[in-house]
């Protein structure tokens, strides 16, 4: 399992959110939380959806040696969000490569 190169990845990940000063310091309410929507979508942002609930649930999986997901599709989402602001391309790239990463065969 790709656990180090996905960490690598999320660690990535982290710091160009908190280099786009898009990092928050407060945590969506329970009622955002808990939205069943893709992505959160209708309760938070997007940004919001990989801080609060996509990078910790990873770290949880590679922590616990649990098996990550095979099929993810997070980066057209974030081409979708991010695509017309230039200086967030690196953030989409990031998220091209944890999608081909956890898409490989194994």
């Amino acid at each position: 399992m790709p656990y180090l190169k996905t960490a690598q990845l999320l660690n990535e990940l982290e710091n160009e959110l908190r280099l786009q000063s898009l990092w928050s310091s407060e945590k969506p309410s329970e009622e955002a939380m808990n939205d069943t929507s893709p992505f959160s979508c209708e309760a938070m942002s997007f940004e919001n959806w990989v801080q609060f609930i996509l990078i910790p649930k990873m770290h949880h999986l590679i922590d616990s040696t649990q098996s990550l997901p095979t099929n993810i599709a997070i980066a057209p989402m974030a081409h979708h969000v991010w695509s017309s602001k230039q200086s967030l391309h690196t953030l989409i790239l990031i998220f091209d490569n944890l999608d081909t990463l956890l898409s490989e065969q194994r």
